[in-house]
């Protein structure tokens, strides 16, 4: 009886703790960020989950999850576009359940099927496709897209639910993607390695019955490396209902970010990326 009381407590610990999501990226998947050093503390939300993005047992890019508003706070990976197909499959992270669940990102029937868990309890973890569906002037979009990875494999782990948020339709097909798709390539013309972090703004709406927050605006900053003793650095921002993207140097979108989410100073990238 008493050891049945003991293995009780300890799934129920299991359930409730943040899983085996990484306690650091600088500890397990610092690759992604410029001389392996993420963000500033400044855009961290209350309950956040630190997730190395993980796919066939590889990682493909880190995103810092907000738990609460069940969208990414930011996605950080290396910019190495290529041609190819646009995924259509949409997978979940079974690490958001717990530390029982697998460590790589997984189709939600699999989960359900073959795991044991009901959409309840994965839906109580981060958002599901459900939350997406019926959407009216809204795009599920990517923080991290598809189009800047060069191989199937990358590509297909960007289509996780963790690394996207509710993005304005018109601003999603039109100036987001015109910056993701041009305005990236002119900017990296030279550059050996660009670094990438894309974020959203919380705001105070939400789609699917006040589950999943609706970002106020959508950023994205870049540090390329031309050659070990030159760098260059861009940010860009955009209001989430409006179609335009202002370009930015790196410090003045740290500003902003830093005015619009109202704690410390923001610092996206090391400081040896030029601010100006």
């Amino acid at each position: 009886m008493l050891l049945l009381l003991l293995l009780q407590v300890l799934v129920s610990c299991l359930w409730l703790g943040h899983g085996e999501l990484v306690k650091s990226f600088e500890s397990s998947c610092p690759q992604f960020f410029f001389r392996e050093t993420p963000p500033s503390e400044g855009l961290e939300p209350e309950s956040p989950a630190w997730i190395c993005q993980r796919y066939k047992n590889q990682y493909y890019f880190a995103t810092l999850y907000d738990r609460n508003k069940r969208i990414p706070v930011y996605s950080a990976y290396l910019y190495q576009p290529g041609p190819g197909k646009r995924p259509k499959t949409w997978l979940v992270e079974p690490q958001l359940l717990g530390s029982v669940y697998p460590k790589t990102m997984e189709k939600e029937w699999t989960l359900l099927k073959y795991y044991n868990v009901t959409l309840e309890q994965l839906s109580k973890s981060q958002a599901v496709l459900q939350d997406y569906k019926n959407l009216t002037g809204l795009n599920r979009g990517h923080l991290n897209p598809s189009g800047h990875h060069h191989d199937i494999s990358s590509r297909v782990a960007t289509f996780t639910l963790t690394n996207i948020v509710p993005q304005d339709e018109k601003l999603n097909g039109g100036a987001w993607n015109n910056y993701e798709q041009q305005t990236m390539i002119r900017r990296t013309q030279g550059c050996n390695t660009t670094y990438v972090v894309v974020g959203a703004v919380p705001g105070n709406n939400y789609i699917a019955k006040g589950r999943v927050n609706k970002p106020s605006h959508i950023w994205s900053s870049a540090c390329c490396e031309v050659d070990n003793n030159h760098r260059k650095a861009w940010g860009v921002i955009a209001e989430n209902d409006k179609n335009e993207v202002q370009l930015l140097t790196l410090g003045e979108l740290e500003d902003v970010l830093t005015e619009l989410y109202g704690r410390d100073q923001v610092s996206l990238f090391d400081s040896d990326c030029p601010r100006e």
